[in-house]
Parts: structure tokens; C-alpha cells; sequence
């Protein structure tokens, strides 16, 4: 099988792990894979890999439509569009999308991560599309001082997306950029105190025909077993008690900018 040449785009092999602190304690941890995906490289992937797609089908791929404006357009310019909203110079560096790819056609992403960098390398922004299971999505765009390494931010929740988590929290994020391995840990506090960890870690591995095909065949149908555990999980928070919020119809603008904050106290204000 062939390889490919590219200087970002990866493989990524780890887990997710959910921890639900009210009213009962729930956990559970599943073994994934996902893709990081420089979005310059997309169209070398598409001839180099089979078992890659880009804007068709292939056993792995990616799709523009899946992202951002959702019409099929290419994604760098609605990406440079949101940093040059926000007021982040240096457009141009590297834009590298982390999520799980469509398997055999299918994707449903709870939240896709991009590290948008500048000329230089150093991050300077990186945007949480966080999707819920009524076909919505909303964007969360963050500023990134100094171009660090280790990131700790914080935002109010927009965006309804568990039908047993309220709008009144707010989300702690903890962030180590995508190189050797790559890890993502979100706290989300409501007013009574904290209520839910989720976590992403994950190892770094070449992207290749070979790795991918390991890859479909250790966690085969990957994104069907990820929707079929979101509802799963749900039924289970349900059997402990949990309650139902009412749903809250999207915010009117499909993207919130936010700063990054110190602040990791649970917010006392509704989102």
C-alpha cells in the first residue's frame, strides 16, 4: 500500500472518556480513532491514499459539506473569515482540523477541533464545532495569547446539546496541541458545581494506507458506534435519574468568539 507525503496531517489512535458527577455517578470509556487533517493537504491525500477520500466516497473521508457553512464550500476561507472577525493577524499558517473522518460514508462528530496557526507555526486561535444530535451546530472561536503550547480557557455554553446537561454552565477547556499526542479535557460546571468531565487522548501515528486499514479493523464502523453510544449513554443517564432539560433553539449567530479566560469558577448566569 502506498504512502503519502505530508508534513501535518496524522493519525490518531486513544480514547474518550465521559464522567457524569450528578445525581449518580456515570463513566464509560471507548477506544477511537480520529484524524488531524491540514486542510492544504486535503487534495495530496485524496490521490495519495486509497483508502481516503476528499469531497467523495471512500472508506475513510472528509467532506466540507460535514463543516463550517455546511454548502460544500472549502473551509480556509470561512476559518480566515472568523480570525479576521475576531482580530487575529497572521492568516495564512496552517489550519489543522482534528475529528473522526466519515467511515463507508457515515460521520456524526460530537465536537471537531481546529488549530489554526501563523506563518511561523505559532497557534494563534482554535475554534471548538460542536454538533447535537438534532442536526445543529455551533462554533466556539478562541484567541490564543503568546502562541502556547498548554492551554487552559474558559466560555459560557450557547449551545444546547445534552437533553440532561442545562444551558446555565459553563465550559473549562485544557488543551495540549496536537504533536507527539494530543489531549483535550473539558470540564462543565452549572451553578451548583461541577457536573461532567469529558476527555479525548490520544498517540500520534503516520498516516498511511497501512495504518488506516489497522485502524478500520481494530475500531471497525467507528462513527455508527459513536452515535449509537451518545444515545446508549443517554438511556443509562435516564435509567439513574437524570433529568430532562427543555430543548433551547440555537443562538442566532452560528459562531461566539470568546477570550480566553482565567476565571474557572462555575458560572452563576444563564448562557
Amino acid at each position: 500500500m502506498r504512502d503519502v507525503q505530508h508534513a501535518n496531517s496524522a493519525l490518531y489512535l486513544g480514547s474518550v472518556m465521559h464522567l457524569r458527577l450528578r445525581p449518580a455517578r456515570h463513566q464509560f470509556r471507548y477506544g477511537v480513532f480520529s484524524l488531524l487533517l491540514d486542510l492544504d493537504e486535503l487534495p495530496a491525500l485524496d490521490r495519495g491514499l486509497r483508502l481516503f477520500g476528499y469531497n467523495r466516497f471512500a472508506a475513510l473521508s472528509f467532506h466540507d459539506r460535514d463543516h463550517g457553512p455546511r454548502d460544500g464550500s472549502p473551509l480556509r476561507p470561512w476559518v480566515e473569515s472568523l480570525l479576521a472577525r475576531a482580530g487575529i493577524d497572521g492568516a495564512g499558517g496552517p489550519i489543522l482540523v482534528h475529528g473522526f473522518p466519515r467511515v463507508l460514508g457515515y460521520v456524526f462528530n460530537p465536537l471537531t477541533t481546529y488549530f489554526c496557526s501563523d506563518k511561523a507555526g505559532g497557534l494563534r486561535a482554535i475554534l471548538y464545532e460542536v454538533r447535537n444530535t438534532f442536526g445543529e451546530m455551533h462554533t466556539y472561536l478562541v484567541p490564543v495569547e503568546g502562541g502556547e503550547r498548554r492551554l487552559s480557557h474558559a466560555c459560557e455554553k450557547r449551545f444546547y446539546v445534552s437533553p440532561f446537561i442545562p444551558m446555565c454552565a459553563r465550559y473549562r477547556f485544557h488543551v495540549h496541541p496536537p504533536d507527539a499526542r494530543l489531549a483535550l479535557l473539558i470540564r462543565q460546571d452549572t451553578p451548583e458545581g461541577a457536573l461532567l468531565v469529558a476527555s479525548h487522548s490520544a498517540r500520534r501515528a503516520a498516516l498511511s494506507d497501512g495504518a488506516l486499514l489497522r485502524a478500520l479493523f481494530k475500531f471497525p464502523l467507528l462513527t455508527l458506534k459513536v452515535i449509537g453510544g451518545i444515545h446508549w449513554e443517554a438511556f443509562l443517564l435516564w435509567l439513574k435519574g437524570a433529568r430532562h432539560e427543555p430543548y433551547v433553539p440555537p443562538p442566532a449567530s452560528p459562531v461566539t468568539i470568546v477570550r480566553p479566560a482565567t476565571d474557572t469558577t462555575p458560572s452563576r448566569r444563564a448562557a
